[in-house]
């Protein structure tokens, strides 16, 4: 995990060496503080339960400083000894994922594990593709989110999304599962279905919501692709998206709620009145809770597991 800001894959491959403890051995006891992968980042926990279920130990962990909301059941391969030397791991680690930035500026960092180069190629393309009269200034990239923390759209994501989040993370991670493409209801559908509700409890159609969810549409089709997939999604994104078809019409509401944990910098860019940023914000937390609403219908509770090798695994058209 040592290096997991140099791709999505990392944090498969690195949890699984020498660090952790075989997933069969029940290391950790009740009450003991310890160390655990969450996401690409590694916290603070405290092991309330084990149990030995299936032959595999199983641990429910509380991560320290964080609302209970966070508890979970991990298995041995997530945590490690609170020693000095994973300590100093921790720290190497928060470093380079820029932990503390993140954490002030509100963004929930964990969805997204991305190195910075990538992150400079991508806004570098994101501007030259959205932000037409932009300073120029922010050529330098990840110099630049120093001074654009202070202006960044704040995005509050509901505790529940969040916590989609996470599952969407580790489904995909450290499963290998992916999302069934097509999906129904697309991200299309969804930005209809939404313009519906609100058009039917305001008892008209408004421009500026038309106009927001066109310019999500837009940022989503474009961020994709560069910035919106975890590196096991790449070749399926191949497969699906072709003959310039737009995402919008194949992805469903999972990779339309990564958008929203990035929007914050994407936005950073653009030049973009305080006022009308205000009343932008608004609406996408209403847009946020819409989803929230509607989450049993617009997530999938399960992704598709490998194709590969299992069962009668045909698997050629998905």
């Amino acid at each position: 995990m040592g290096n997991s800001s140099k791709d999505d894959s990392a944090t498969d491959g690195d949890t699984s060496s020498g660090d952790t403890p075989p997933s069969n051995s029940g290391v950790y006891s009740e009450g003991e503080k310890v160390l655990a992968y969450h996401g690409p980042r590694i916290y603070e926990a405290k092991v309330q339960k084990a149990e030995l279920r299936k032959k595999e130990w199983r641990y429910f962990v509380h991560y320290l400083g964080w609302n209970k909301n966070w508890d979970e059941w991990v298995g041995a391969d997530r945590l490690m000894k609170n020693t000095e030397e994973n300590v100093t791991k921790q720290q190497a680690l928060d470093k380079k994922q820029g932990v503390d930035k993140n954490m002030k500026s509100g963004r929930s960092a964990q969805t997204k594990p991305k190195s910075s180069a990538d992150t400079k190629v991508d806004k570098e393309d994101l501007k030259n593709n959205v932000s037409k009269g932009k300073k120029r200034k922010s050529e330098s990239g990840v110099e630049k989110d120093n001074v654009s923390l202070e202006k960044l759209v704040k995005i509050q994501i509901p505790s529940t999304l969040r916590k989609q989040l996470v599952d969407d993370w580790e489904f995909v991670n450290q499963q290998d599962k992916l999302v069934k493409l097509p999906r129904s209801p697309t991200v299309d559908d969804i930005l209809t279905k939404y313009l519906e509700y609100r058009s039917k409890k305001d008892g008209m159609m408004t421009d500026s919501i038309g106009e927001i969810l066109k310019g999500v549409r837009c940022y989503f089709d474009k961020a994709l692709p560069m910035m919106l997939l975890y590196k096991k999604e790449r070749k399926q994104y191949h497969e699906v998206v072709i003959d310039n078809v737009s995402p919008s019409t194949i992805y469903g509401a999972e990779h339309l709620l990564r958008l929203f944990v990035k929007l914050p910098e994407l936005l950073a860019y653009v030049n973009i009145e305080e006022e009308t940023l205000t009343r932008m914000q608004q609406k996408l937390l209403d847009f946020l809770k819409f989803l929230q609403k509607n989450q049993s219908t617009f997530f999938l509770s399960a992704y598709d597991g490998p194709k590969v090798s299992e069962g009668k695994g045909k698997g050629k058209d998905d």
